[in-house]
């Protein structure tokens, strides 16, 4: 039977025991029904997982004793941050939930001349919060023990100023970037518009800022597509796959 693993924000250490917040105490013994005895792997992003049994469930809260610990080498040497426009419906979800599957580092939600979604006020917070629980979840079900960072939405003429990388590619089919396996790259910079393409002025921009054209093949790809196959193409050159 597959043990299950949990996402916690408490502080953890092996013979010891662990008060989990309500959210995931709720899910052990409410959705998944686990009783007192019952094995579960928690982690909080600091790069191991920890092994232990449940041996108190309240009205609101699970107890966890933590019987070991153990460090996860499930992160990539590839530092991978990921600049994408803003998608509508549940597209951006699933750009989330596989970006940090394949070992994504940061992510950045950016508005463009051309993003459709408008987002005002504290629903700007709302979704990086709904977004960091995606990447919470995808980390949970793909062993990383590390959260990538789901950074607040940002203007792409505001955040590709602070960009520092060893390669920065943005997606375009005027493709310049030549990728070499034997080059020293510890980390990459990809920036993917929104379905309408970045502009001529956003690309003339990026490349201003030292980004490179990359293209990924003869075919459109959709938008929740690019991301993702970008991603598997930096991470085979440089990183862990």
């Amino acid at each position: 039977m597959r043990i299950s693993r949990i996402y916690t924000q408490a502080t953890l250490q092996a013979s010891q025991s662990v008060e989990l917040e309500e959210k995931p105490s709720h899910h052990l013994s409410k959705v998944l029904r686990l009783k007192v005895g019952s094995d579960v792997i928690l982690f909080n992003g600091d790069g191991y997982d920890y092994s232990g049994h449940i041996n108190a469930i309240g009205k609101k809260s699970v107890g966890i004793y933590i019987d070991s610990r153990e460090i996860k080498h499930s992160e990539s040497s590839l530092k991978i941050h990921l600049g994408v426009a803003v998608s509508k419906g549940d597209r951006m979800d699933w750009i989330i939930q596989k970006s940090t599957e394949l070992g994504v580092d940061e992510i950045t939600p950016l508005l463009t001349e051309r993003t459709e979604l408008k987002l005002k006020g504290d629903r700007k917070e709302k979704k990086q919060h709904h977004w960091q629980q995606i990447a919470i979840s995808a980390c949970e079900q793909s062993g990383r023990a590390q959260l990538p960072s789901i950074n607040r939405i940002q203007h792409l003429s505001e955040w590709i100023q602070t960009i520092e990388a060893t390669r920065k590619f943005v997606l375009h089919h005027r493709s310049t970037a030549l990728l070499n396996s034997n080059d020293d790259v510890s980390s990459a910079c990809l920036l993917i518009g929104p379905e309408g393409g970045l502009s001529e002025d956003e690309i003339a921009l990026a490349e201003h800022y030292h980004f490179d054209a990359l293209q990924l093949g003869p075919r459109i790809l959709r938008t929740e597509t690019a991301p993702l196959a970008a991603i598997s193409i930096l991470q085979h050159h440089w990183g862990d796959m």
